[in-house]
């Protein structure tokens, strides 16, 4: 079992930053790929962006191309998401996501822990 707490989350302006970070526990942190999710209401849970269990491989959505960077430091068990340049349309609740493999993509399946999610509201 892997257990995911994401922390960061809060209300900030258009044009504005932040930082999400997802601490993991339970299993270990470098044999699991990770990812971030995002979830608007009414709208379905969508892929962010990802990156592999060693750090060196990343893919993103093109949403968030440019102004949305995926981290991790596997000794402290923590990846990050640095968001910048928000936008109104970046609101969502924001989650993080382990695979047991190496790297992963954009689809929810590859994913076999889930954390509860952090409120990210962008004004306008």
């Amino acid at each position: 079992q892997v257990q995911l707490v994401e922390t960061g989350g809060g209300l900030v302006q258009a044009g504005g930053s932040l930082r999400l970070s997802c601490a993991a526990s339970g299993r270990t942190f470098s044999s699991f790929a990770m990812g971030w999710f995002r979830q608007a209401p009414g709208k379905e849970r969508e892929f962010v962006l990802a990156i592999s269990w060693s750090g060196d491989s990343t893919y993103y959505a093109d949403s968030v191309k440019g102004r949305f960077t995926i981290s991790r430091d596997n000794a402290k068990n923590t990846v990050y998401l640095e968001m910048n340049s928000l936008k109104p349309e970046d609101t969502a609740v924001y989650y993080c996501a382990a695979a047991s493999r190496p790297f992963s993509g954009p689809y929810s399946y590859e994913y076999d822990y889930w954390g509860q999610g952090t409120q990210v509201t962008v004004s306008s």
